[in-house]
């Protein structure tokens, strides 16, 4: 494949778990009358993507139960939110919600791949880690 190292090996599989975010947030560092700078809403669509080998037992990754157990904290803390209240969402953008979102994760999701934030039906970001 285009752009691995001869002999690397990557893992075989790569699950997803998807999870719906309503919350209002502003951009406060977008320029004067950008219409992002006034307060609004998004129904967020967030997918939580994991990579790794199949468990030759289970026949999985990881356990979607886990992957929602894990994001439940995440959930609750964004839900019905307005995010630039949230500590380390004062600059609420896709990009800064998928890092943040990811930082609370990879904890609990070593196999964590990817977070995928949509803010709308065609705009969104992906984000695979620092």
């Amino acid at each position: 494949m285009a752009g691995e190292s001869p002999g690397e090996v990557r893992p075989a599989v790569e699950i997803f778990k998807e999870f719906h975010i309503e919350a209002a947030h502003r951009l406060p560092h977008v320029p004067e009358g950008h219409k992002c700078a006034r307060l609004h809403g998004h129904s967020f669509l967030v997918r939580i993507c994991c990579e790794g080998d199949l468990d030759a037992k289970l026949g999985w990754v990881v356990d979607f139960a886990d992957v929602k157990a894990a994001f439940a904290a995440v959930h609750e803390a964004l839900d019905h939110r307005y995010l630039n209240e949230v500590e380390g969402l004062e600059n609420p953008t896709s990009e800064n919600l998928a890092r943040w979102i990811w930082g609370r994760l990879k904890p609990a999701l070593p196999q964590l791949s990817r977070v995928v934030v949509r803010e709308t039906c065609t705009a969104g970001c992906e984000y695979r880690g620092d």
